[in-house]
């Protein structure tokens, strides 16, 4: 069975880091691309960061320069480093895996998803 789990989440003040993790329970090499995505309360899900099993990446324009998504096929496990934290990155933010090649950031590409992993940033 394909599942996903998140871990890392946290509660951090702003400016600070939180290296989020998503240990998949098949081969992470098997999925095109992963990703992760967010959504705050009353608003949509949207896509934070993705990467393809060639390590090609993707970030959203807002979260670019202060995070860093990456993978390691050897341990099943994506990864998303968070720096420079701000209230407004707090959500929850969901590992989600696609077999398409045109995973990217649009959330319906994806096929499985984890069960999500809270982030919550205070001033």
């Amino acid at each position: 069975q394909e599942q996903l789990v998140e871990s890392g989440g946290g509660s951090v003040q702003a400016g600070g880091s939180l290296r989020l993790s998503c240990v998949s329970s098949v081969y992470t090499y098997n999925w095109y691309y992963m990703a992760w995505f967010r959504q705050a309360p009353g608003k949509e899900r949207e896509g934070v960061a993705a990467i393809n099993k060639y390590g090609t990446t993707n970030y959203a324009e807002y979260l670019k320069g202060r995070a860093t998504i990456s993978r390691d096929d050897a341990k099943n496990t994506l990864y998303l480093q968070m720096n420079r934290l701000k209230r407004e990155d707090t959500a929850m933010y969901y590992c989600a895996a696609a077999y398409r090649r045109d995973g990217g950031l649009v959330d319906g590409n994806y096929r499985v998803w984890g069960q999500g992993t809270q982030v919550t940033v205070s001033s």
